[in-house]
């Protein structure tokens, strides 16, 4: 047995009674939405059309959202429906960023996620969802695709269909017959920032962005979608290659005129800063470990010491900050009491959790002077810092709704920025306690060498054959768009050219290492910002 949906598009009209029949049934609060239609017009006047397509939760064979989930608040039935527990939800929103379909949002009342469940609490007493019954000319199918008897798996049968994003390999058995690229490809009707269908609400969930209010005091929509017209054609003209594509799209071919409210950045500065504070608690253990290890340099233990207390501070304060990111913080001991281990955040969290334990037990063995434990202390918890610092990368690789981070070299440009934020840190110190000449020299050389390897991985990163759109379409965003002031002048001038240059010609002056430092940190987190916002901004649905 497995449920799938067919949308007909031969016969939608676009009446939205799938719309007010799912919230009517769930009770689904304004401003969100588990089924909508997208409309989008296309052509050129007087030769247009606009196409309908029902948008929803694809119920995936293969997803993303179940894996990513920490908690187990989304699983599969036996059935094939991908179903939710708001009881177990802890609202990290991951599964917002795992799902290419953009069919989960946080549902302002619960502050918990939520998305079309396939009506399962009807199908589990032989009914068909609400949508269904209620579509005046049957244009939604539901059954089970595995019966061959059944409408939707003669029509599946019988008939050309269509997917959302096949390339994301989730197997979605929500099936489009007559389907149109523009309506159901994102970037194919890419909207401006602010359009009239979708001011109807402001967004939802801890960090919903609000939307941006239209002119209509006055009553003068025309000039409003003038405005609009012009804010598109300067501000996003670089993602559509030209000012004249956008005004296409905007008021011609392919232009988007109903939609879903725009969730906003799910993921905000709180994220941004617990991947900054993150990166410096693995790094303040490791570079006094590095020295130690191999000899690089002779380690004062009021350095070992600094190492471990620091560690442990900005620790604290990774877990403060993942915590604040959650809609349901009271619950933030469920990923390690209700673990679901495929999710890299249950990962991470144990990561961190063994991270802090082995920091306090170094500390306790330094302190009483327990010297067999030492040295499997130290490489122990030296495994353990590289598993805390790179592990986000594999997190953002489960979130397949945002292609920019699937890069495989998200974990080098982590770790990269452990090492480097460690070194910064101990320069900063050196201002309070310098100590010998060999380690002094050891943070000049890891600073210019991670400095080096940091703009490597980047270029790399922003230059490499990217194989999907979005892809693309961030990397402009960060090099020519949206993005480019903060990250020429704040990535890669102030983080790392100027800081390069002044090591490497007044290295050997007191006060160069401990500036260069400040201006590094400043300049990971300007990048750690750019890097996990700019995804964020492209549209999934």
């Amino acid at each position: 047995m497995k449920y799938g949906f067919v949308i007909d598009n031969r016969k939608c009209i676009g009446c939205h009674a799938c719309t007010t029949a799912c919230k009517s049934e769930h009770d689904v609060a304004v401003g969100v939405n588990r089924t909508w239609v997208k409309q989008v017009e296309k052509g050129e006047f007087p030769n247009t059309k606009r196409l309908f397509s029902v948008m929803r939760c694809n119920h995936c064979t293969d997803a993303p959202c179940v894996e990513i989930c920490p908690v187990e608040s989304l699983f599969f039935r036996d059935d094939g429906i991908v179903d939710f527990d708001k009881d177990r939800c802890i609202g990290c929103k991951s599964c917002m960023q795992a799902c290419p379909y953009d069919a989960l949002y946080i549902d302002p009342e619960t502050h918990t996620a939520a998305k079309c469940n396939y009506c399962a609490h009807r199908i589990d007493v032989g009914l068909e969802p609400a949508c269904v019954n209620v579509c005046p000319e049957e244009a939604i199918v539901s059954g089970d695709m595995e019966d061959p008897d059944s409408k939707i798996a003669m029509l599946l049968a019988r008939q050309n269909v269509s997917i959302r994003k096949p390339e994301k390999g989730t197997q979605p058995n929500l099936f489009y017959i007559d389907a149109d690229e523009v309506s159901l490809i994102p970037s194919a009707s890419t909207p401006p920032d602010d359009y009239v269908h979708s001011s109807q609400g402001l967004g939802v969930g801890h960090f919903a962005k609000e939307a941006e209010k239209m002119a209509f005091s006055n009553g003068d929509v025309i000039g409003a979608l003038l405005e609009n017209k012009k804010q598109y054609a300067s501000e996003e003209e670089v993602l559509t290659q030209g000012a004249a594509k956008s005004v296409d799209l905007v008021m011609g071919k392919g232009r988007r005129v109903y939609d879903a409210p725009d969730k906003g950045i799910l993921w905000a500065w709180e994220v941004s800063a617990y991947v900054w504070t993150k990166a410096i608690a693995a790094g303040a253990f490791m570079i006094p470990f590095l020295a130690w290890a191999f000899g690089f340099a002779e380690v004062d233990p009021k350095m070992h010491w600094m190492g471990l207390i620091i560690g442990l501070i900005f620790l604290a304060i990774t877990g403060v900050l993942l915590v604040m990111d959650l809609d349901q913080p009271s619950r933030f001991l469920y990923v390690l009491f209700r673990p679901q281990w495929k999710s890299w955040l249950v990962k991470g969290a144990y990561a961190i959790t063994a991270y802090g334990g082995l920091l306090t037990l170094l500390a306790a063995a330094n302190f009483f002077e327990w010297s067999f434990l030492i040295a499997p202390l130290m490489w122990t918890t030296a495994v353990v810092s590289v598993i805390v610092a790179i592990y986000t990368a594999f997190l953002f690789a489960q979130a397949k709704g945002r292609d920019f981070w699937q890069s495989p070299t998200l974990s080098f440009h982590m770790l990269t920025h452990s090492v480097l934020a460690g070194a910064a840190l101990f320069g900063i110190l050196s201002i309070f306690s310098a100590g010998v000449e060999s380690w002094l020299t050891y943070l000049q050389n890891i600073l210019m060498l991670g400095l080096g390897i940091n703009l490597a991985i980047m270029l790399i990163e922003l230059t490499t054959t990217h194989p999907t759109e979005d892809a693309k379409r961030t990397v402009d965003m960060i090099i020519k768009g949206r993005y480019k002031k903060q990250f020429w002048f704040g990535a890669i001038l102030l983080g790392n050219l100027i800081p390069f240059v002044l090591l490497l010609t007044m290295g050997s002056v007191a006060f160069v290492l401990p500036i260069a430092a400040v201006v590094i940190l400043i300049g990971i987190y300007i990048t750690e910002h750019i890097w996990v916002e700019a995804p964020q901004r492209i549209p999934l649905s």
